[in-house]
């Protein structure tokens, strides 16, 4: 029997402007089937979804659902096509309780009676292994929680087809396992599920069927079990490219660089952040820091960087405590230190800026008299964009209108020609397609063998046992663990971000 065409989309274009985003893109979704769709940054993965989601409508092509040819006007008439679309940002509302993010979703309000509500979500989560406290608070619960949460809302909304964007890039290795299992019964369930995501490991595991995208268009679809990881790398970036990172080997006997001691920080709504934080960052070294979203990462990488006042502890950088300082006083004691923040635009970068007038923002202080000498800065630029292969039209072209990665090159590249003892780095390749991540691997494997001391806050444990030398594991504001990656697993990593140390020997906590 012919299986049932869950989503059909042919020649689809979209443009923005002059930037053709999708042009010509073929798309077929089976009932029963989990399809991944991969490509690099700009492949036009993004723009394709929000077309079947209903947030954009195609200049040209059709989409058929179920058989019959839609046009989407909202993301409503998409959802009452059977379509559910689950965001990597959560669209919940922290203060209210699951049922009421369910009620919410289904548009009947607060006022349904409770019982019946529940009666229906408890139906739900037996049929797909899904399984939530419909009383719990958003905000008491897990990532993992709150992801199974939106799958749920989805479901009870009547969804059939579901896109999942980036689903498991801040999750634990268990929980990973725990949303394959659950997908895996959307599947049996007769569900189409559709998956966007970088890491090549998790589709050949979980999906049935690949389509690769490339500059807009549609490389190709292949059966998973009949394909390898090298030719779906070199289908999305024109290609074959070396997948192995290289952990530079070091000396044992380093300097101590930085040293935190006993770090405690409150967040402005008087939450413990930091609960006595301890560790030693060596001169060349890759100290990694996993941890579930929201167990400190941030406010670390802030407080050592003199963005965020600590409660009590200490901060040494080459023995100067530097608790207490600002990012102005920390460059005026001439205190070499780099930091690439989370937020590369809100924080790191001002988008509207140009790479040379963002540069200056690094360098201005360092100038001498009053006058800035701009021809030092632009050539300067011109000399990071040659040597990062930076992708834009010239130094002078705004930074926001730069790709994802090729905006976290500007940002690296700035820091690292300030020429750093220690670099601070809060998930430098997040969402960021192969060939850029690892270009970002390669070069802080360079600072390393320069010497450079580096904190690396990572998602990616398979990056992070590859990468790193140490990995420090936090969990709620403490840490769990600090462990060598070539004697521990990825699940006794995972089970130290939830607080967990059985299994693990006592001098690798």
């Amino acid at each position: 029997m012919e299986p049932v065409k869950a989503i059909e989309m042919k020649g689809i274009c979209k443009a923005f402007g002059s930037v053709m985003a999708n042009e010509d893109v073929d798309l077929t979704v089976y009932n029963g089937e989990v399809h991944a769709l991969l490509g690099e940054n700009g492949a036009g993965k993004s723009t394709l979804v929000n077309i079947l989601s209903g947030i954009y409508r195609q200049d040209r092509g059709t989409v058929s659902v179920y058989g019959k040819e839609v046009n989407f006007t909202s993301p409503k008439d998409s959802i009452e096509m059977g379509i559910g679309m689950i965001h990597q940002h959560f669209k919940l509302v922290d203060v209210m309780t699951a049922r009421q993010n369910i009620a919410l979703g289904k548009g009947k309000g607060l006022f349904m009676k409770n019982k019946q509500l529940t009666r229906e979500i408890r139906a739900i989560s037996d049929q797909y292994w899904l399984d939530v406290d419909p009383d719990k608070k958003v905000y008491n619960m897990s990532v993992g929680e709150k992801q199974t949460l939106e799958i749920i809302k989805v479901l009870y909304r009547g969804a059939k087809i579901l896109v999942l964007d980036e689903p498991t890039a801040v999750l634990t290795p268990q929980e990973i396992r725990r949303l394959f299992k659950i997908i895996r019964s959307m599947r049996d369930n007769g569900c189409a599920v559709v998956i966007i995501t970088h890491k090549l490991g998790e589709v050949m595991e979980i999906s049935d069927r690949i389509t690769v995208l490339r500059k807009g268009r549609s490389v190709g679809t292949v059966k998973t079990s009949e394909v390898q990881v090298p030719t779906l790398i070199e289908m999305m970036v024109g290609k074959k490219v070396d997948l192995a990172i290289k952990k530079e080997k070091t000396e044992k006997e380093k300097e101590t660089l930085l040293e935190v001691d006993n770090l405690y920080v409150t967040s402005s709504d008087q939450k413990s952040s930091l609960s006595g934080i301890s560790f030693s960052l060596h001169a060349g070294e890759i100290l990694g820091v996993a941890g579930v979203a929201g167990s400190g990462q941030k406010e670390l990488c802030e407080t050592i960087a003199g963005l965020t006042r600590a409660e009590k502890g200490r901060i040494f950088f080459e023995g100067e405590n530097i608790i207490g300082k600002t990012p102005r006083d920390i460059i005026r004691l001439g205190i070499r230190m780099g930091f690439i923040p989370e937020d590369r635009l809100g924080m790191g970068l001002v988008g509207a800026m140009d790479i040379v007038h963002n540069l200056i923002l690094k360098d201005y202080q360092n100038q001498p008299g009053i006058f800035l000498k701009r021809a030092a800065c632009e050539a300067k630029a011109k000399s990071i964009v040659e040597k990062l292969d930076i992708q834009t039209p010239g130094v002078h072209y705004p930074i926001k209108k730069l790709s994802g990665g090729n905006i976290q090159k500007v940002l690296l590249g700035r820091e690292i020609d300030s020429d750093p003892k220690v670099l601070i780095t809060a998930y430098p390749a997040r969402g960021l397609d192969i060939g850029a991540s690892y270009k970002i691997y390669d070069l802080l494997n360079e600072q390393k063998k320069k010497g450079v001391g580096i904190l690396f806050v990572g998602e990616d444990l398979d990056v992070l046992m590859d990468l790193c030398d140490r990995i420090m594991v936090l969990c709620m504001g403490r840490i769990t663990g600090i462990v060598d990656p070539d004697e521990v697993t990825k699940e006794q990593i995972g089970l130290l971000m939830t607080g967990g140390k059985e299994g693990l020997a006592h001098d690798q906590i």
